[in-house]
């Protein structure tokens, strides 16, 4: 064991035996190990880690004991702010009983932070007429107090509000990276909350951001986040997909309104600002006839005479904009907030105009409200050039994809892959049933049966059950069929929001939540709530996803196994994770897909689940559920 091993292996037992439920976890002192190894030694590591294992203290506890500036990159924000207002307190407090001091900051994208000039504008006599004229009577109270709260606010972060703001009073007093114009060119740079955090950050041990924020980061050459050794990506096997969307281009109609809006509060030319807001109009209309679509390079004629009017009326504003002078101060705060989004929608346009064969063009959103999406063929070069070249990198979550390394361009020679296992004795505590005499998929009859088969193991469960479906169409018909028949109550995805529609279920004994695939993921509903997690069909990516279709392509006879089953797996390990969260947890996973129990890729997909007993027959699950409801 390396000295930093011993040392954060030592910090680790002490922090964790002033947890309220204090337990020894071998998993987790592994992974300890190998984080400290890993950074000792500069190799990346790729640490699967089980639901349980405690990962986020087994890699800040070495992070920290090595002395390396560190940065986490959670995949949501949610996950950011449970770092920071729990997991990094309590860490922070019990290492300084050691004494080890720890730095730690926050850090987000600049819109989740109060803009103080665009507060002051509004509050402004001479000018807030130009920005309350088309504010409803509620956006305008929503921003009265919002301006109350950030006189009291530490932070001006929006995770810190007890409500939640309408959009448009979010909106009225926050800017985007955009926007902004900078601290160095505001009049508010030094109060600013935003350059507040960014400065915290540049002094800090560990920083957390979340991954969005780390492509951006990656995507701008490296600028926006502080100098720092280790890079930690939480919840990794989202990595690819998240860096696709951040390093690559989007063009909406509405990025055209909202350019509009701003240039509107600085240039008094009705026929100049109608022209960019007459642009979402035509950009609509040129990329609905593709929505869903992957397009070819280089674009399509009516996609790009589009986006070169886009280009000729953004240049003639722009130089309007510029010929302005102005020498009150909030007013040329509005002139440069317009300069610089005129500069970056530039920047898209032309970043479209120039797609080669190194990119995937393609229109998501529906016709109604279509994007244009200029994603990277391949993330691999890109994360080499700015991530694996320069940080030493942790990448951990509970499912880690086999493929995940050659998906992000990984150099084998300089990586470990460990799996720490899972804390759960899973043979004891879980049953994975597969419904092998349900019809396929595929056939008409296949959502009658999913319905029989979940009034039957929900009745021998008492609820207590968490349904998950991959389309909203499943969902729906199999409320519809079910709903009658059991006598238990049903919530809905379409019901409420998501924490609110968790609290609801994880409150109530006997409910059962049907959902979707946006949660298959981050739910986390510990005890008897929940002893039943069904599941309606493997999830698959869409075979039609446009930017997957390339990378099918470019694969070519393995990108079945090397795309679409790791996706699958890692989606459905994922939803399995949601039933056993605790040490006294115990339930069954349904799966209703036959192919689970025939398909030639079925051991791919039972391999990257947890190591549950398992059985295809209905009558020995129906027990084990009336054994767990009666307990």
């Amino acid at each position: 064991m390396t000295d930093i091993a011993a040392r954060a292996t030592a910090a680790l037992d002490a922090v964790t035996s002033a947890l309220p439920a204090a337990e020894d976890r071998a998993g987790q002192r592994s992974m300890a190990e190998h984080v400290a190894g890993a950074i000792e030694h500069g190799r990346h590591l790729v640490v699967q880690a089980g639901t349980g294992t405690g990962k986020t203290l087994a890699y800040l506890v070495p992070a920290i004991i090595s002395g390396e500036r560190t940065v986490v990159a959670t995949a949501t924000k949610a996950l950011q702010d449970q770092l920071a207002s729990k997991d990094l307190p309590f860490l922070s407090a019990q290492l300084a009983e050691q004494g080890i001091d720890v730095d730690w900051a926050v850090l987000k994208g600049r819109s989740n932070y109060l803009c103080l000039q665009r507060l002051r504008e509004t509050n402004d006599p001479a000018q807030a007429r130009l920005e309350l004229d088309d504010m409803s009577a509620v956006t305008r109270l929503e921003v009265k107090k919002l301006g109350e709260w950030a006189a009291t606010s530490a932070t001006g972060d929006q995770a810190e509000l007890d409500w939640n703001p309408g959009e448009a009073s979010w909106r009225a007093v926050s800017v985007g990276s955009d926007e902004c114009p900078g601290a160095d060119r505001c009049p508010m740079g030094q109060e600013c909350f935003a350059e507040q955090a960014r400065r915290r950050a540049q002094v800090a041990d560990v920083v957390v951001v979340n991954t969005h924020l780390y492509g951006l980061h990656v995507g701008s050459g490296g600028v926006i986040l502080p100098e720092h050794d280790v890079v930690v990506f939480d919840e990794a096997h989202v990595l690819e997909d998240i860096m696709s969307d951040t390093v690559g281009v989007q063009i909406a109609p509405g990025r055209f309104v909202t350019v509009s809006a701003t240039i509107r509060r600085f240039l008094d030319d009705p026929q100049l600002v109608g022209s960019i807001a007459d642009l979402a109009s035509l950009t609509r209309e040129a990329l609905a006839p593709f929505a869903g679509q992957r397009l070819t390079t280089p674009l399509p004629q009516p996609v790009t005479d589009a986006l070169r009017d886009a280009q000729l009326k953004l240049t003639r504003v722009g130089e309007a904009v510029q010929k302005i002078e102005t020498p009150i101060e909030d007013a040329q705060q509005r002139k440069l907030r317009a300069q610089r989004m005129i500069t970056r929608a530039m920047e898209a346009v032309e970043t479209a105009l120039e797609a080669g064969t190194d990119t995937v063009p393609f229109v998501s959103g529906s016709g109604d409200q279509p994007r244009l999406e200029i994603a990277p063929l391949d993330v691999g070069p890109t994360m080499r050039a700015g991530v694996w070249e320069q940080h030493t990198a942790i990448l951990t979550s509970a499912t880690i994809p086999t493929s995940l390394g050659r998906r992000v361009g990984l150099d084998p020679a300089r990586s470990t892959v460990v799996d720490v296992g899972s804390p759960f004795d899973y043979g004891e505590q879980a049953l994975l049933y597969c419904a092998m005499h349900l019809p396929p998929p595929k056939s008409p009859k296949f959502r009658a049966a999913v319905a029989d088969e979940l009034i039957a193991l929900i009745g021998a469960a008492g609820g207590r059950t968490l349904a998950l479906f991959t389309s909203w169409a499943a969902m729906d018909a199999a409320v519809d069929a079910v709903r009658d028949e059991l006598d238990v109550p049903i919530l809905t995805q379409r019901d409420l929001p998501k924490p609110a529609l968790v609290k609801k279920f994880t409150e109530s004994n006997e409910t059962c939540l049907f959902a979707t695939t946006g949660m298959f993921q981050g739910v986390d509903v510990p005890g008897e709530t929940l002893s039943l997690v069904v599941i309606d069909k493997l999830p698959f990516p869409r075979p039609d996803d446009p930017l997957l279709s390339a990378r099918r392509e470019q694969l070519g006879p393995t990108a079945f196994s090397e795309i679409d089953v790791p996706r699958a797996a890692t989606l459905l390990a994922q939803a399995s994770g949601r039933l056993i969260r605790t040490a006294t947890d115990r339930g069954v996973v349904a799966v209703l897909d036959s192919r689970l129990g025939s398909a030639r890729y079925r051991w791919d997909i039972i391999k990257a689940l947890p190591p549950m007993r398992r059985t295809k027959v209905r009558s020995e699950v129906e027990e084990f559920l009336r054994s767990i409801r009666d307990a």
